[in-house]
């Protein structure tokens, strides 16, 4: 069963970076408008952005629920993706089964308190928080766990205040967190905006004039 669980949070996890990527942003092409096999997801989604990028990562329409269409519109397919999967699943692994549905539920969860309270989405889910306020927004496809983007290459980092405390997003003592990073840091690198070094020149820089 926990086997079976643990495996679905990753297949789920894999799935929130594929969906992210060729569903709710689309493909582009050349000359024409990006392609999306669910284009009004795709809809739904650039609406999503340009609403946050508006009001500094806040979006109302998770405060009007199930009234406004976009919020809707996640929750239907949500459900269709949990109910198709999990289905799919269950002669297989009964965990993997009960993994989808939690994950369905938890991606919810996370999401809409991202965007209702963008304080805690810096602190908890920051590479949700750079991919929308990021200059980069074709980048940092996961939501409620950043695995796929470090393993695809797609985690990039704007800025040190940004930066998880480990690649797997979750609380770890301090030593593990930090040999876990070292050695992830290794095999699968995030990308920087601007490196580290030159973030905390320009910090130090900036710290310096206003101290003149």
């Amino acid at each position: 069963m926990w086997k079976g669980f643990i495996a679905g949070l990753v297949v789920a996890n894999a799935f929130e970076w594929v969906a992210h990527k060729y569903i709710l942003h689309g493909t582009h092409r050349a000359g024409k408008p990006r392609y999306s096999p669910v284009p009004d997801s795709m809809k739904s989604h650039w609406e999503h952005h340009r609403e946050v990028r508006k009001t500094t990562f806040h979006d109302h329409g998770y405060v009007e629920g199930w009234s406004n269409w976009r919020t809707k519109n996640e929750i239907v397919s949500l459900a269709v993706v949990a109910g198709v999967f999990g289905t799919l699943f269950y002669p297989v692994s009964k965990g993997m089964t009960l993994s989808v549905l939690y994950s369905a539920g938890n991606y919810y969860y996370i999401h809409r308190r991202a965007h209702l309270e963008p304080d805690w989405a810096m602190r908890k889910i920051p590479w949700h928080y750079d991919h929308h306020m990021n200059s980069n927004q074709d980048a940092n496809w996961c939501v409620t766990k950043p695995w796929f983007d470090y393993i695809l290459g797609t985690r990039v980092i704007s800025s040190l205040d940004l930066q998880e405390q480990n690649p797997l997003g979750i609380a770890l003592p301090h030593v593990v967190s930090n040999k876990l990073t070292q050695w992830v840091n290794q095999v699968f690198p995030a990308k920087w905006v601007q490196t580290p070094k030159a973030i905390t020149l320009n910090s130090a820089q900036a710290t310096e004039m206003v101290d003149r």
